[in-house]
């Protein structure tokens, strides 16, 4: 009788059902070679099983990454490269062993990409810093994705990850080609494609050594905050804020790195205690507009000015457009119940993010779905066409029969007005 050929690698094959279902959950488009997640999952334990058999003995080898252009939100386009739906597996896979292991390598202060932390946990800590320090220095890393060293990482890579197998698939996963439109096929000798599943952990363990842990030994008394590519970084005086930037800009060429010029900056928290002027005194981060707000205290009913955050007019443009491309105004032959169902998860979703602080900064958005529902109703009803007055009035009379029927209205009465 012949013995079980023993594999290269261990393996568990529940390890591969969990990251197939993770896959699952997040949906997303099909790779070069077409198959959706749909098909994949029509012959699902033959796939699953080719995954686990390639990668338990070291055969497994990633097809090219599909490019895929996305416009960015400022301008100019983004290139995700888009693994097949097996191969997003076999990342998931790797993802799945070692994030454990770098989380305890990671710092409190870096948010992007991590279990258990959140952009609204980046904004609230910024909010604070920006109380107590009275300069910060708004960082971006110009295409980060694109252009982290392979060596520099590999080496922080096999520092850190024990698992042979993984090392393995994460060099051959940097290297894999790119297959352009065409069918033109890209070589790759820097970076990795953002998309892979992999690849956010990837990219803040490099950040991590380029940024995160320098920052930590070069200045422990500064307080930073960083998300993904974008950070901050809280200086005492405009002076100190200057000399940081140039040393960073010197520390992120070490690595092979560039500091995008459009979006770095220093900016001064001016607020009622901090009097003088300055070119920059708001920034973005993470959809949120950090600027000299009037703030109404508690205690002696005051209107003081503080540096806080709200959303911002670059965010709520992007809502308005998304809204837009639904094209819910020439929706005649479709109920109100069933605009709402397809309004709710979105609005819910912002609510919840763009809501944590002053919340009444979402008023615009609010509007601008309420007179959506206005030009919705007079192309729907005859009898209000030629009227938007009377269209406001039945969308008016819906909330009041309905309050609860769109994520928006229950807040206050203003949600029923256009």
């Amino acid at each position: 009788m012949c013995a079980t050929k023993r594999k290269s690698y261990v393996i568990s094959k529940w390890l591969v059902a969990r990251a197939y279902r993770l896959v699952e959950a997040n949906a997303g488009a099909a790779g070069v070679d077409k198959e959706s997640i749909e098909l994949f999952a029509k012959d699902l334990k033959n796939n699953l099983y080719k995954i686990w058999n390639r990668m338990s003995s070291g055969s497994y080898f990633p097809p090219p990454v599909r490019a895929v252009s996305i416009p960015k939100k400022n301008g100019g386009q983004r290139i995700l490269g888009v693994p097949t739906v097996a191969d997003r597996v076999a990342q998931t896979v790797v993802k799945l062993v070692i994030e454990p292991t770098l989380e305890k390598v990671f710092l409190p202060d870096s948010y992007g990409y991590r279990p258990g932390k959140s952009a609204l946990d980046a904004v609230g800590v910024t909010r604070k810093r920006c109380w107590q320090y009275g300069w910060v220095l708004e960082f971006d890393v110009k295409g980060l994705f694109d252009n982290i060293s392979h060596p520099l990482l590999l080496k922080a890579v096999r520092k850190h990850v024990q698992d042979k197998w993984a090392v393995l698939y994460i060099e051959r996963w940097l290297t894999a080609p790119m297959e352009l439109e065409d069918g033109t096929r890209l070589e790759r000798d820097r970076g990795t494609p953002q998309g892979g599943c992999v690849s956010p952990v990837l990219a803040n363990l490099f950040m991590h050594y380029c940024f995160d842990a320098w920052m930590q030994r070069e200045y422990p008394e500064l307080p930073w905050c960083r998300y993904a590519d974008d950070g901050l970084m809280h200086c005492r005086t405009l002076k100190e804020a200057e000399q940081l930037k140039l040393a960073l800009q010197r520390r992120l060429a070490e690595c092979g790195l560039e500091m995008h010029p459009d979006k770095t900056r220093i900016v001064y928290c001016m607020d009622g205690r901090r009097k003088g002027t300055y070119l920059h005194t708001s920034f973005d981060f993470l959809g949120y507009t950090f600027r000299p707000r009037g703030v109404k205290t508690d205690k002696c009913k005051r209107l003081l000015v503080g540096f806080n955050p709200a959303v911002s007019q670059a965010a709520l443009k992007q809502m308005r457009k998304k809204i837009k491309a639904l094209k819910l105004r020439r929706s005649t032959q479709t109920e109100l119940a069933t605009i709402a169902a397809l309004l709710n998860p979105m609005l819910r979703g912002w609510m919840q993010y763009y809501g944590r602080y002053r919340p009444t900064e979402l008023n615009p958005l609010y509007r601008y779905v309420n007179l959506t529902l206005v030009k919705w109703a007079r192309r729907k009803y005859k009898r209000l066409r030629g009227s938007q007055t009377r269209a406001a009035a039945f969308i008016t009379s819906m909330h009041g029969r309905m309050p609860r029927l769109f994520a928006h209205w229950h807040l206050t009465t203003y949600g029923a007005r256009v």
